[in-house]
């Protein structure tokens, strides 16, 4: 793959979570290219080993786990074969997470007369749905943190990356559970970067605007192909005028798991975003 720049990452471990996914499997081979060797975390086994064969397929060092970011026995068990086959972890992206429709609302206002149409409104929201969305996003973030974050107690140059979004910044309409939850990846970001300063493990993270992948392609999409309104007021909000690609959050990601380039940053968030967050509308 092209990267934007190389950082030295020559030896070190990096251990991606949701690496089956299409955003951090392209993060775990851009590690790669940098000449870390990549533990690619997911659910899905099967997702996982194909990100890590295209890495291996470039001439680089990786390889697929099973395991799953809501169970910290899973995590564990994971732990121990990542150590044996790779060697302790220097940096862990925490890119797990996603949403779902039973939290999700219809409609991005309340009305009046919501009770005559056929909506799913706040009030409907599934509580088993809202805590999935959270825990996915929050909780596997927290517990792969505690898993793999000892390796790197006392060791030079070890950092974890988290992924939040422009929704920690502004919540958007229709998805109360995973604004929530991104927020608290954002405020948990700056926590562990102030609780792991003593021991030399820097804690940042990205907060990625709009991109168009699997998770919100219903939202931004019609069945025809079409763009929904939805996607209309995102890039009419947004100032660069287009979705992200996977390669704009390259750079940045580079950046903040270089121990030369960044060693003294930790505890920021870094938006990518199109100059979303800029934009007022007017």
């Amino acid at each position: 793959m092209k990267l934007p720049f190389t950082v030295d990452l020559k030896d070190k471990v990096v251990v991606v979570t949701g690496a089956g996914g299409i955003i951090c499997s392209h993060l775990a081979k851009a590690c790669a290219a940098c000449g870390a060797k990549v533990a690619l975390l997911d659910l899905r086994k099967e997702s996982a080993d194909a990100a890590a064969a295209e890495i291996l397929a470039e001439g680089g060092v990786a390889k697929g786990y099973e395991a799953n970011v809501l169970k910290k026995d899973s995590l564990e068990a994971c732990h121990e074969l990542v150590l044996k086959e790779l060697g302790k972890c220097d940096i862990l992206i925490n890119g797990a997470g996603g949403n779902s429709p039973k939290a999700t609302t219809d409609n991005e206002y309340a009305e009046l007369d919501d009770a005559t149409k056929e909506l799913k409104t706040f009030f409907d929201l599934d509580q088993g749905g809202v805590e999935f969305v959270f825990n996915l996003n929050f909780i596997g973030t927290l517990l792969p943190s505690q898993v793999f974050a000892p390796d790197m107690i006392g060791r030079e140059g070890c950092s974890i990356l988290n992924i939040a979004s422009m929704n920690a910044y502004t919540p958007l309409t229709k998805i109360p559970a995973y604004s929530g939850a991104k927020a608290a990846i954002k405020n948990f970001t700056q926590w562990l970067a102030v609780h792991f300063s003593h021991i030399g493990i820097r804690v940042n993270a990205i907060a990625p605007g709009f991109f168009s992948t699997l998770q919100n392609e219903k939202l931004l999409w019609n069945p025809d192909g079409t763009p929904t309104a939805r996607t209309g007021k995102i890039l009419a909000a947004t100032p660069m005028g287009r979705f992200g690609v996977v390669d704009d959050l390259v750079g940045a990601t580079l950046f903040l798991c270089s121990p030369e380039a960044a060693s003294f940053v930790t505890g920021i968030c870094i938006p990518i975003d199109g100059g979303f967050s800029s934009y007022s509308g007017v």
